[in-house]
């Protein structure tokens, strides 16, 4: 009986050891720019969290994105203006494409 029980206890710790590294899913954000020299950095706003990232000849990437809603805001150079796209939606394993952002001057 004790030796059933030690077992059971052994199988229960193994258990939830291997469920607490479980991976967390995330996903992505990407898109492109226009012109290509109209911006060098992209924000993704979602609550309090803000991510950031290059510009790179006209195309960003968000990686390990959690879930959820975000803003994507385009800090424009100059003479262009920052440029906005709201509602971009980001779910587990997926790459959300926000395609072309066209800047304006």
């Amino acid at each position: 009986m004790k030796k059933a029980s030690l077992n059971f206890i052994a199988v229960l710790g193994l258990s939830l050891g291997l469920l607490a590294f479980t991976t967390i899913r995330e996903g992505g954000i990407q898109g492109k720019v226009s012109p290509v020299e109209g911006a060098s950095q992209v924000l993704a706003v979602a609550g309090r969290d803000t991510l950031r990232a290059a510009v790179n000849n006209g195309s960003f990437v968000f990686s390990k994105v959690k879930a959820g809603t975000y803003t994507v805001l385009v800090k424009a150079n100059v003479p262009y203006k920052d440029a906005t796209v709201e509602n971009v939606a980001v779910t587990d394993s997926a790459t959300t494409d926000v395609g072309e952002i066209k800047l304006l001057q």
